[in-house]
């Protein structure tokens, strides 16, 4: 069984590498009716460094249909231990933390069973849903937590979505075109990023998608918020990211990256 030491010496390690920008914003995922939604940050990041999205105890897999196969190992998270105390001098139970212990769970890809109800979505066939698969990308249903709906992960290369939308997969497949353009993109949601993002996206609903553009309310809005984080307009942050928006639009539409 794996120890405390162990389990902080992997995330310390995960800080060095880099990874724990990427492990935060998927962290910030799960679903409200799902055991890991109830964890701690941490302990949600020690998940996604572990390479899923949904972990849970041995009962609750079982509780859900679903048993841990043969070989599968466990992950650990850690939980605090608590002990009740009586103050000697009021006489009242107290409540105390004492530690913190290591507890095993197990990954989803670890298990057999029914299909949960998340693992239910199906998404339909996006318009240039080939440009992902051209890229190696896989495009995939995860639980989601009605306020983020998509997710794109350069390391895992993968677009991870909670909704059939279009409009959410065309802004992670620009997400994924701009990290193409760039040689990488910046850890986190970026401003920016987020905005060249937003605006191919909804000019990719209005010229290939098979919906009518009926979130461009919805669009202006989210980059107008993240405009006002760098001090500027939706206008002025559209202008000033528009070059960068056509090398990620061509990259999409063509296939061919620009010079």
């Amino acid at each position: 069984m794996a120890t405390v030491h162990e389990t902080v010496s992997g995330i310390i390690a995960a800080f060095e590498r880099g990874d724990i920008p990427e492990a935060i914003a998927y962290s910030m995922f799960p679903a409200a009716d799902i055991p890991s939604s109830s964890w701690s940050l941490l302990n949600r990041t020690v998940m996604f460094l572990s390479g899923t999205q949904d972990a849970r105890g041995y009962r609750q897999w079982q509780q859900v249909g679903r048993h841990v196969k043969k070989g599968g190992k466990a992950i650990y998270i850690l939980v605090p231990k608590i002990a009740k105390t009586v103050d000697g001098q009021t006489g009242e139970e107290e409540t105390i933390l004492r530690g913190f212990v290591c507890r095993p769970v197990f990954r989803i890809e670890d298990t057999d069973g029914e299909p949960l109800e998340y693992e239910q979505i199906e998404l339909p066939d996006f318009p240039l849903i080939e440009r992902a698969e051209e890229w190696g990308i896989a495009v995939k249903a995860i639980p989601g937590n009605y306020r983020y709906w998509g997710c794109y992960s350069p390391t895992r290369k993968e677009i991870s979505l909670a909704t059939d939308e279009e409009a959410v997969f065309f802004h992670e497949l620009a997400h994924a075109a701009h990290d193409r353009v760039k040689g990488g993109l910046k850890g986190g949601q970026d401003p920016l990023q987020e905005i060249v993002a937003e605006l191919s996206a909804a000019a990719l609903c209005r010229m290939v998608g098979k919906k009518a553009a009926e979130r461009l309310g919805n669009n202006y809005r989210y980059i107008k918020r993240y405009a006002e984080e760098i001090g500027m307009t939706a206008h002025g942050a559209c202008l000033k990211v528009l070059g960068e928006t056509e090398k990620v639009m061509s990259i999409i539409l063509t296939g061919t990256q620009p010079s």
